[in-house]
């Protein structure tokens, strides 16, 4: 089997660091999972259910920061920005999980700024991006489609927006698990390749 590149680069040292990290790949398996019956969960919700959203948003919030401290453990480099990621979502998790109805209420209401915010963001990381980036166009309608939203978002009821928020949390969600799931089976093809070459 030939040996990408990659695998075939940097010192033992690294080689042997990556085989190390590699060996935690079910973690983002297990991850990947929970994240997707999180999403489905969340999906199954009515707009009535705002202490249960909130209740949902907390726990996705700590598993997120658990995953922080975890990549904090196994990485090399920069672990102190990991583990301020991780506590930051902790404790935003905690937070969340004694005032759900008010967390719910405060990010439906303000949903319309949000989307738009990460709208522009998307359309500027898009358009900063072109030369190295071949699909940069899709980020780039992803960012005005998001705009969109931001703006009819912001013009609904609440009732509206806090669905809406449980629709993008749950389909948030799913998409979180899916990318850590092949990011697990990714890490570990990698692992092997490095141990083929250590």
């Amino acid at each position: 089997m030939r040996m990408s590149a990659a695998a075939r680069a940097g010192s033992p040292q690294q080689r042997r660091a990556s085989g190390q990290f590699a060996q935690w790949w079910w973690l983002w398996l297990i991850g990947g999972a929970i994240w997707i019956l999180a999403g489905i969960f969340i999906l199954q919700l009515d707009r009535r259910s705002i202490t249960v959203a909130g209740l949902a948003i907390g726990i996705l919030l700590l598993v997120a920061g658990a995953e922080e401290f975890v990549m904090a453990y196994v990485v090399d480099g920069l672990k102190w920005l990991w583990y301020i990621f991780g506590a930051i979502l902790l404790i935003s998790g905690i937070w969340v999980l004694f005032n759900p109805t008010k967390t719910v209420a405060a990010v439906a209401q303000s949903l319309g700024f949000i989307f738009a915010l990460v709208g522009i963001f998307w359309i500027i990381e898009a358009i900063m991006t072109k030369d190295a980036n071949q699909l940069w166009v899709l980020g780039l309608i992803s960012g005005i489609i998001l705009v969109g939203l931001g703006f009819w978002a912001g013009g609904q009821i609440f009732p509206v927006q806090v669905y809406t928020l449980l629709i993008f949390a749950g389909i948030w969600a799913l998409l979180h698990g899916i990318t850590d799931i092949f990011k697990a089976f990714t890490i570990r093809r990698l692992g092997k390749m490095t141990a083929a070459v250590v």
